[in-house]
């Protein structure tokens, strides 16, 4: 670690006692935000590959439920776990924070088929629309703080979602 990391790792430290465990879990991804380089990659990477090995082994029937239960937990929850986190480091909208990540990637494999295609394709677009935000996603972190963090990344999510599924109605996907 160089100084710079050692400064910013005890930061850290000190800074956790200000959000609770629980934000800091949720907010993190169960510490995926920790990773380096690109931790936004690594947790919708995690997502991808949890859901993929869980909507597997679901019933066909009930996979779109447990999805959309899922992105609406990741939602619900990594609002406030991202407000917690953001005001307890003094940033707008930490790189640690990855849980809007995960909501956004949840939303766009919504209805996808449960192949390495399909997961792959998926992660792409997402990071793709996630890192550009084309309009009027930029627009969205506007919005106060843990909204903000979250619902950006649901914007590139229902981009990702809408490429998607154009691309399996058209029979471009399979």
């Amino acid at each position: 670690m160089n100084d710079a990391e050692i400064t910013e790792a005890t930061a850290l430290n000190r800074k956790a006692v200000q959000a609770p465990r629980w934000a800091w879990a949720v907010g993190t991804f169960l510490g995926t935000g920790l990773l380096k380089p690109g931790p936004g990659t690594w947790s919708s990477l995690a997502t991808t590959l949890i859901w993929f090995a869980l909507g597997r082994a679901l019933p066909v029937g009930i996979r779109l439920p447990v999805n959309l239960t899922l992105l609406a937990l990741a939602t619900i929850v990594g609002i406030p776990a991202a407000t917690r986190i953001a005001r307890a480091l003094g940033k707008k909208d930490p790189g640690i924070v990855v849980i809007d990540e995960t909501a956004g990637q949840l939303l766009s494999l919504l209805g996808a088929p449960l192949n390495w295609q399909s997961m792959l394709l998926g992660l792409i677009l997402f990071r793709v629309f996630d890192i550009t935000k084309p309009f009027p996603i930029r627009r969205l972190e506007k919005l106060p703080e843990g909204t903000g963090i979250v619902v950006d990344d649901l914007g590139a999510g229902l981009y990702a979602l809408t490429v998607m599924q154009l691309l399996l109605h058209f029979a471009i996907l399979k």
